[in-house]
């Protein structure tokens, strides 16, 4: 009997340990998750464009995550990203190849007023002969597009790189994108020539990622309608590049307004006529071309003098 009456203290008191216990402990978990959750919402990754060189020997834009937040810290996190074994090399996506000599090493990054001041170490000059000057292009390309970067000036060692290390070839001192990407020459005479620097689309695997060529061509056009015409031609210089715009899309008219981009086209513009969608690769390489050769905010897309779409060139990344 005592001993029936001792088992059961001991459950009633068992059982009354572990009420106590779940009273406790449920709140806490609770209060862990919904630490948790926050924790999770306040971590933001932040990712920036970087121009890094494909499978296909070009330089593709593409993105990696960076930790900094202030100009000078995301243009330096940003660049050595762009040199060979260097300790941003795990951050490059497949398919993809950082440019910058080994052993180069950033001595220091200045910015203001738009303008990015960088000094590397001699070794930047190891570049191969046939990559010297998509290197400059990728050192370009990759510190504008940080927000508030529209020029730099590249040093070596404290002296500005005006010339090409193995060619000789001039440099301007300051650097922007004037200084064209995957450059194609087009023409016949050198006189009259139109730089136009044009956005496809190129594939690795099963990703998708856009590629931006300058080309130089005899054509006193406007640069929409040098866009287009190679956006939609059935002759393109190389396969690897592709453009989604229908072969039968026509530029109707163009109006350029103070800060916007007025494009009026036929309905071949249409991915679907019926619902009036255009494909988003579309609209990417439309607007990306535009953003590179025009001083505009806005991209406003017309059809039959119905507006069907409006683009924000900033918010286009």
């Amino acid at each position: 009997m005592l001993k029936r009456k001792m088992i059961r203290k001991i459950i009633i008191t068992s059982s009354a340990l572990f009420a106590l216990l779940l009273i406790y402990i449920i709140p806490n978990e609770e209060k862990l998750q919904i630490k948790q959750n926050l924790e999770y919402v306040d971590l933001e990754v932040t990712t920036n464009n970087i121009y890094l060189l494909d499978y296909y020997n070009y330089l593709g834009k593409t993105e990696v995550v960076i930790n900094s937040t202030g100009v000078e810290e995301k243009v330096k996190e940003l660049v050595e990203v762009l040199i060979s074994g260097g300790s941003g090399e795990n951050k490059i996506p497949n398919g993809f190849k950082s440019i910058l000599p080994s052993d180069t090493k950033i001595l220091s990054v200045n910015y203001e007023d738009g303008l990015i001041k960088i000094d590397f170490s001699k070794d930047l000059l190891n570049i191969n002969k046939d990559l010297e000057e998509k290197m400059i292009e990728a050192i370009i390309y990759t510190v504008t597009s940080v927000d508030g970067v529209n020029k730099l000036i590249i040093y070596v060692e404290g002296d500005i790189l005006t010339k090409l290390p193995q060619t000789g070839t001039n440099l301007p001192s300051t650097l922007d994108r004037n200084f064209g990407i995957n450059k194609i020459y087009d023409f016949t005479k050198t006189n009259d020539i139109n730089q136009v620097t044009i956005y496809y689309l190129n594939k690795y695997n099963d990703n998708y990622y856009y590629v931006p060529v300058t080309k130089y061509l005899n054509d006193n056009r406007d640069k929409i309608k040098i866009i287009i015409d190679e956006l939609t031609s059935t002759n393109a210089y190389n396969t690897n590049l592709l453009s989604y715009l229908n072969s039968n899309t026509e530029l109707l008219a163009i109006e350029e307004q103070p800060d916007i981009l007025e494009l009026t086209f036929n309905s071949y513009i249409f991915s679907d006529v019926d619902s009036k969608d255009i494909l988003e690769e579309v609209i990417y390489t439309i607007c990306l071309s535009i953003k590179d050769n025009y001083d505009v905010n806005e991209v406003v897309i017309k059809n039959e003098n119905e507006e069907i779409l409006t683009t924000v060139l900033k918010e286009i990344k």
